[in-house]
């Protein structure tokens, strides 16, 4: 063997000998999850997934990398079974995504959501500092907490002042990560995400409702299949119901986002981002984009119900991420008229 080939060996068997990272994601399944999970798939990691106990093993959002993952049954309310999958994983990187993500469902279920948002994710960091105490932890923190906004644009100095149950539980994951980082030196970021949204989420968000309804107008379905989150069709009589099309919200598509979770955690130090689009639009201009886009007057299709309005309302949420930008080199590549046709052309799959 000659002197260049021998070197060429060499440098290949380092190369193949390598460690991959390891990354356990809990809500793995959940629109962020599966993206995330793409996306370190694709940096060569070894992505572990915790998910709830289940009889089946048939995720729609993972069904496409299912093969690539390892799958550890757990719950965000067992503390032995967390621990025991951080045990089993090893990780090099945690990504705490679990959670009852619904705002307005979290004034129905609000212990529930206090469970699972905030001490859920408490009991995550606690097995970690007790297991891998050295892991890189990413946190997802929501701008849900700015709630009665203080401010506008928000960024990471803006006080939080959460306006519902989901915001609260956030608020008190994030506290805890920000005190297991000082009091405990470990190296846990936050992502203070703004909406995001992708052809993953679920129905019951504003986001899919709209679109959902512009692709049944679009197909001429009268009475859609799916339903709410009252057990009735999302569309009935060829109209949608929802609440306060005044609300304002920063939209961007979670594809984007799950970019900056990671590199949040490659990061130097343990911090805080926030993440999103740093414009803003109401719902009555998400149903503007989705109906036009489909050559209709949203204003024949839509209508306010009263049961849709929260009982207190959070915003008007607009980022300023410019942290991430400069620290981070982050930034986000869809614009929310090509977020909302990807979601619509998604929907008009769905019902085809």
């Amino acid at each position: 063997m000659s002197r260049l080939s021998s070197s060429l060996f060499v440098i290949m068997r380092l190369f193949m000998s390598k460690k991959r990272k390891k990354a356990l994601i809990t809500g793995i399944t959940g629109q962020d999850g599966s993206y995330l999970a793409e996306f370190l798939l694709k940096k060569g990691y070894e992505v572990s997934g915790i998910v709830r106990k289940t009889s089946h093993f048939y995720y729609a959002n993972i069904a496409h990398i299912q093969e690539s993952l390892n799958l550890i049954q757990a719950d965000l309310l067992d503390p032995v079974a967390i621990r025991e999958a951080i045990q089993k994983v090893k990780p090099d990187e945690i990504y705490n995504l679990a959670s009852q993500s619904h705002p307005a469902e979290s004034f129905r279920q609000p212990i529930h959501t206090a469970e699972i948002t905030g001490i859920g994710a408490h009991r995550v960091m606690d097995a970690a500092l007790d297991v891998v105490p050295k892991v890189r932890f990413y946190q997802a923190s929501s701008s849900e907490m700015f709630g009665w906004v203080r401010e506008i644009p928000q960024n990471e100095e803006t006080p939080f002042n959460p306006a519902n149950p989901y915001a609260a539980a956030k608020l008190y994951a994030h506290n805890i990560a920000r005190i297991y980082r000082k009091s405990y030196n470990m190296f846990i970021s936050c992502g203070i995400l703004f909406n995001h949204e992708s052809p993953r989420r679920g129905l019951g968000f504003v986001t899919q409702k709209v679109t959902y309804a512009a692709a049944c107008a679009k197909l001429d379905i009268k009475t859609s299949e799916h339903l709410n989150e009252e057990g009735e069709p999302i569309v009935k009589n060829g109209k949608v119901a929802l609440g306060n099309l005044e609300a304002k919200r920063d939209w961007g598509f979670a594809g984007d986002y799950v970019e900056s979770m990671w590199l949040i955690l490659q990061h130097k130090e343990p911090d805080d981002f926030v993440v999103g689009t740093g414009e803003t639009h109401t719902i009555r201009d998400l149903c503007e984009e989705a109906f036009s886009y489909v050559g209709l007057d949203y204003k024949k299709y839509i209508y306010v119900d009263p049961r849709f309005i929260r009982p207190t309302e959070t915003g008007p949420l607009v980022a300023d991420y410019s942290k991430a930008k400069k620290v981070l080199g982050w930034k986000p590549k869809t614009s929310f008229k090509k977020l909302v046709q990807m979601l619509v052309d998604a929907n008009l799959a769905r019902l085809k």
